[in-house]
């Protein structure tokens, strides 16, 4: 029982992080307009994320605009858009084949073993997509910041690293300590049941000596 529930909090906690990558790459504010230095405070914030870029003013009303062409994008932009979406779809794979493969669920209870490898490579996947996403966001924020640093950006042009990837790096870890529950948990159900099979031969042996006396005292019967 208490292998199953390792399993259980590694798979909520793995599907929490999914759902926050999910909004990682939806959000806008991937990046947010900065007003650091002598720069001056409009009544306007500039947001951008992979997919759009938004204006918001001050009144509440906030303008959006998806981007128009898609080779006309930084290459750090399309790579991160492709990082995104292989990990959402490695993610819901993972959700899929973990709940195949936990204790919990009664597919393939006839054969634990397949069951057991079927769950670790749910929790490969869950850590592949953390790991994907990790690396998205934490390049993009690179590139903001060496942007945000150089001297030949104007104040009035520099942005800051906004909360979609503060979001976005959550939810990862949460994925990839989801999916090392996942993989640790049936790692060690299969190691118990290498020493239970290796330890039965040794219990018949014994068994087998134990009734030889008897055995023989009715063959001189």
């Amino acid at each position: 029982m208490a292998n199953s529930g390792f399993q259980l909090l590694g798979y909520f906690l793995a599907l929490g992080g999914w759902i926050g990558i999910i909004s990682t790459t939806v959000l806008p504010q991937w990046k947010q307009s900065s007003y650091a230095g002598d720069a001056i405070i409009m009544a306007v914030g500039l947001y951008e994320g992979l997919w759009m870029s938004c204006a918001s003013q001050s009144t509440g009303q906030v303008q959006c605009k998806i981007f128009d062409s898609l080779l006309s994008l930084d290459v750090h932009i399309q790579t991160c858009r492709a990082l995104m979406v292989i990990s959402v779809l490695m993610g819901f794979m993972a959700i899929i084949v973990s709940v195949v493969g936990m204790k919990c669920t009664k597919v393939g209870d006839n054969n634990p073993s397949t069951k057991s490898k079927i769950a670790i490579s749910g929790g490969g996947l869950f850590l592949l997509s953390g790991l994907s996403t990790l690396v998205a966001v934490s390049w993009y924020a690179a590139q903001v910041s060496n942007h945000f640093f150089d001297p030949n950006t104007p104040n009035n042009a520099k942005y800051e690293p906004g909360p979609a990837l503060f979001i976005g790096w959550a939810a990862a870890i949460l994925m990839m300590l989801g999916g090392s529950f996942l993989c640790c948990s049936c790692v060690n159900e299969e190691r118990r049941g290498q020493l239970y099979r290796q330890s039965q031969p040794s219990t018949a042996r014994e068994a087998n000596v134990k009734s030889s006396p008897a055995e023989k005292g009715e063959q001189y019967l």
